[in-house]
């Protein structure tokens, strides 16, 4: 009296079927490569170059608003000096710099 329903179907799913379900994600993935990680890491390439070479007498601004002049580089610390304010020196981490805004003149030899 009942019969079986059966779905309209009749080919099990192939591979033909699943990449092209599988497709869509891909162009995503590339779109966002483009878009978004390649900038990313575009700027953060320029941003070590510009850390690796802040020399004395720069004038730079750190992540957290400060405005100072480099007096004190040394190339192997992760460390510089930043006069603030006359005679106001401190110590701040290279990565935290995140613009130089006036390029010093080259370094006197001591």
């Amino acid at each position: 009296m009942i019969t079986p329903a059966f779905a309209q179907g009749s080919a099990p799913a192939g591979g033909a079927e699943i990449a092209l379900q599988v497709v869509p994600f891909v162009l995503i993935f590339v779109i966002m490569y483009f878009l978004i990680l390649r900038p990313q890491q575009k700027r953060v390439k320029e941003h070590q170059a510009l850390v690796k070479n802040v020399r004395r007498d720069d004038t730079i601004v750190t992540t957290g608003g400060l405005v100072g002049r480099v007096t004190k580089v040394q190339d192997d610390a992760s460390e510089i000096e930043v006069e603030i304010a006359p005679n106001v020196r401190v110590k701040i981490v290279r990565t935290m710099i995140s613009e130089v805004r006036v390029k010093g003149g080259p370094v006197k030899a001591a």
